[in-house]
C-alpha cells in the first residue's frame, strides 16, 4: 500500500531538515587545536581552558596588544623584505660601500636578504596560527618567547629601514619604479587575499554582539576591498601599451666591462663584453703621476689590486699618485676570485680562472684600441688628479692627446662625458659625442651640443625620455642589471643602458610583464567581479548558517543587537543553556550542560531526546 502524498511531503521535508542540519553542523578538531595552541603559546595540554564564547573578546588586553603588534610587525617586515628584494640591482654597490667602511669584504646584502626573509616567514607563521586559533574559538595566549621574537623582528625592520633610508635613500626610487612593473600582479594578489579573509571576517561579523564593532569591522573591510578594486583605474605602467608601440631594445654597454665574468676594468673584462655581443664599453679613467691615463674606478687601489702586498705602506694612497712603473707591478685580478663579488667566479672555466689571476692595470690607450678594433662606442668618467699632481691642470688635454695621437679610435666612437672645459673640448674635437650626466632644459642641452644623456636609472621617465628623443637627444640609463629594470627601461623608450649583467640581458627577447590595455582589462575586471561574487556568497552563507544554528540549538536571538548566545560550535565550548528545546518545548536546565553538539540532538515524535 503506497504512502499518501501528505506523508511523502512530510518525509521529504524531514530529509531536507536533516540535510540542512548536517550542513550547519560543526566538528571539533581537538588534535588540530591542540597543535595550534602549542605552537602559538606552548599550551599543549591547556587548550580546552582557552575557549571564548561567541561574540566575546578573543583575549585579554595584553594579548590584544600582542596580536596588534604582530600585525604591525608583519606589515613592516613585509615592506622591508619587498624593498630589499627589489634593491638587488644595487647589491654590489652596497657590499663595496661596506668594504670601504669596514675594511674587509663580506656579502652583507645577501645576508640581509636572508635575515629579512627569515623574520618575515616567522611572523607570517605566527599570524596564520593566530587566525586559525581565532577561527577555532580559542583565546590567544602568545608565548613570551614569541613576544621577544616579534619585538626583535620589529626592531630589525625599523632599524634596517631607517639606516638604509639614511645611507641609501635613492633605493626608495627603485621601490617606486618596481610598482610600475609589479602593481598589476600585486593588485590581483591583494584581491585574492581579501577574498580569502572574507571567510573569517564574515564568520565573526555575524557573531559580534555590539553593533559598533560590526559597523567598524565591515567598514574597514569594505574600504580596503573597494580601494583594491579601484586601483587599476589609477595605475600607470609603461609596460602596459598598445600593440606595435614598443620600440627597439636598448643597446647594452658593459659597465667596467663584464664584471660578473672577469675582474672589472681589465682587458679580460672588456673582451668578455665583445664576446657577449655588447654594443659599448664603459669605464673610469685616472692619470698616473707620470701622465699615463689608466682605468680605475676607486680613488685608491685597495679594492681591485694587491697593493697591500706590493706597497703595504701605501695601501690607502691615491691611485693617481702612483707612477706607471709602480702600477704595472700590481695584480688586478686575484681579488675577483678570492672575494667573488657577484657569486659567479665558481662558474668560470679553468682557463678563464687562470686568465683572471693574471690581469694587470689597463691603460686608456689599450682600452681605446680594443674598442676601435671591434667597432664599439666608449664612455668614461675622467677623474681630475689631486692637488700636487703634475697633471692637475692639464688632465683634459692629456686625455684628448691619447684619443687623437696614441690610439686608433675614431672620435665619433667616444661619448665625451666630463663636464669640465666642455667648450674647449668641442673646439679641439667637434666629432666627439657630447654627453651630459644631468637632466636640463632642451634649450640648454642643444646650446651645449649635447646628443646623449647619461642618467641614473632612478630618474627613468617615459615622458622625459620621449621628450628628449623628439629633439634627437638619446638617453642612457646606468647601472641596470636586473631583467625587470631592463624591461622597464625598454618599455620607457631608453636608447641604451649600462649594465653589469650583459650576458643575462642580451638573452631577453621581449620585456617582462608586457601587455596591452585590453589584456590588462581582461585580467583585472574578471578578477574583481569573481572576487565580489565569492565574497557575497560567503557572507550570505554565514548569515544563513548562523541563523540556522541559532534555530537548531533552540537559542533565542536577542532583540537588542540581533546576536544569539546559546549554541555549540567549534568556536565555543559547552556553555550553560537555560532552556533548549525543539518546537517550543523546554528542557530541564540540569541536563542541558550534557549537550555536546547540535548534531547530537535527535527528533522523535516531535520532541527532542537527549543521548
Amino acid at each position: 500500500m503506497g504512502s499518501s502524498p501528505a506523508a511523502l511531503s512530510k518525509l521529504k521535508l524531514g530529509k531536507l531538515k536533516v540535510v540542512r542540519r548536517q550542513l550547519l553542523q560543526r566538528y571539533e578538531h581537538q588534535p588540530f587545536v591542540s597543535c595550534l595552541a602549542g605552537l602559538y603559546g606552548c599550551q599543549w595540554r591547556r587548550y580546552q581552558r582557552a575557549r571564548t564564547p561567541p561574540g566575546a573578546c578573543c583575549c585579554t588586553k595584553v594579548e590584544c596588544g600582542s596580536f596588534g603588534l604582530l600585525i604591525a610587525t608583519f606589515w613592516l617586515s613585509l615592506v622591508f623584505l619587498y624593498f630589499w628584494s627589489e634593491a638587488q640591482n644595487d647589491y654590489n654597490d652596497f657590499d663595496w660601500f661596506n668594504f670601504g667602511n669596514l675594511g674587509f669584504w663580506f656579502p652583507w646584502s645577501v645576508v640581509l636578504l636572508v635575515v629579512a626573509a627569515t623574520f618575515f616567514s616567522y611572523v607570517t607563521l605566527l599570524l596564520v596560527l593566530a587566525v586559525c586559533l581565532l577561527s577555532e574559538g580559542q583565546q590567544l595566549y602568545l608565548h613570551w618567547g614569541h613576544k621577544i621574537g616579534i619585538l626583535v623582528t620589529l626592531a630589525f625592520s625599523i632599524v634596517a629601514t631607517a639606516v638604509l633610508s639614511d645611507l641609501w635613500s635613492k633605493e626608495w626610487s627603485t621601490l617606486l619604479l618596481s610598482f610600475q612593473v609589479t602593481a598589476p600582479y600585486l593588485h590581483v594578489g591583494g584581491v585574492l587575499m581579501m577574498t580569502i579573509l572574507s571567510w573569517p571576517i564574515a564568520l565573526h561579523y555575524f557573531r559580534m554582539r555590539k553593533k559598533v564593532k560590526r559597523a567598524v569591522t565591515m567598514g574597514l573591510y569594505l574600504a580596503v576591498l573597494f580601494s583594491l578594486y579601484l586601483v587599476p583605474l589609477g595605475l600607470y605602467s609603461p609596460c602596459i601599451k598598445e600593440e606595435g608601440t614598443l620600440g627597439p631594445a636598448p643597446v647594452l654597454i658593459g659597465h667596467r666591462g663584464a664584471p660578473m665574468l672577469a675582474p672589472e676594468n681589465t682587458q679580460m673584462s672588456f673582451e668578455k663584453v665583445v664576446e657577449a655581443g655588447g654594443d659599448g664599453l664603459e669605464t673610469d679613467v685616472a692619470i698616473s703621476y707620470d701622465g699615463v691615463p689608466f682605468l680605475m674606478h676607486d680613488r685608491t687601489l685597495r679594492r681591485t689590486t694587491n697593493v697591500q702586498e706590493v706597497f703595504p705602506d701605501r695601501t690607502d694612497s691615491l691611485a693617481a699618485m702612483f707612477n706607471w712603473t709602480e702600477l704595472q707591478r700590481l695584480n688586478a685580478g686575484t681579488w675577483f676570485l678570492s672575494r667573488d663579488p657577484f657569486g659567479t667566479a665558481s662558474s668560470l672555466v679553468p682557463a678563464d680562472r687562470a686568465r683572471a689571476q693574471n690581469q694587470s692595470v689597463f691603460t686608456l690607450r689599450n682600452f681605446l684600441d680594443l674598442a676601435a678594433l671591434h667597432g664599439k662606442m666608449v664612455i668614461f668618467d675622467l677623474y681630475r688628479p689631486p692637488r700636487g699632481h703634475p697633471y692637475r691642470d692639464t688632465w683634459i688635454t692629456r686625455t684628448l692627446e691619447v684619443i687623437h695621437n696614441e690610439s686608433s679610435i675614431r672620435s665619433s666612437q667616444v661619448l665625451w662625458l666630463p663636464w669640465e672645459l666642455r667648450n674647449l673640448v668641442q673646439e679641439l674635437d667637434p666629432a666627439l659625442q657630447q654627453t651630459s650626466g644631468r637632466k636640463a632644459a632642451i634649450e640648454e642641452l642643444q646650446e651645449n651640443k649635447i646628443v646623449k644623456l647619461n642618467l641614473h636609472y632612478s630618474s627613468m621617465s617615459e615622458e622625459q625620455i620621449s621628450k628628449y628623443a623628439s629633439v634627437n637627444i638619446s638617453t642612457n640609463l646606468y647601472v641596470i642589471s636586473q631583467p625587470w629594470l631592463y624591461s622597464l627601461a625598454w618599455c620607457a623608450g631608453a636608447q641604451s643602458v649600462t649594465t653589469n649583467a650583459l650576458q643575462v640581458l642580451k638573452n631577453l627577447r621581449r620585456p617582462l610583464f608586457l601587455m596591452t590595455p585590453q589584456e590588462y582589462k581582461r585580467m583585472w575586471i574578471p578578477t574583481d567581479v569573481v572576487s565580489a561574487v565569492l565574497i557575497l556568497i560567503i557572507f550570505v552563507f554565514h548569515w544563513w548558517r548562523e541563523r540556522g544554528l541559532a534555530f537548531y540549538s533552540g537559542g533565542r536571538e536577542t532583540n537588542d543587537d540581533g546576536s544569539y548566545s546559546k549554541f555549540r560550535t567549534e568556536l565555543s565550548d559547552v556553555w550553560s543553556v537555560s532552556g533548549v528545546g525543539t518546537f517550543g518545548q523546554a528542557v530541564n536546565a540540569a541536563v542541558a550542560p550534557k549537550l555536546s553538539s547540535v548534531s547530537e540532538m535527535q527528533e522523535a515524535s516531535g520532541t527532542a531526546q537527549l543521548p
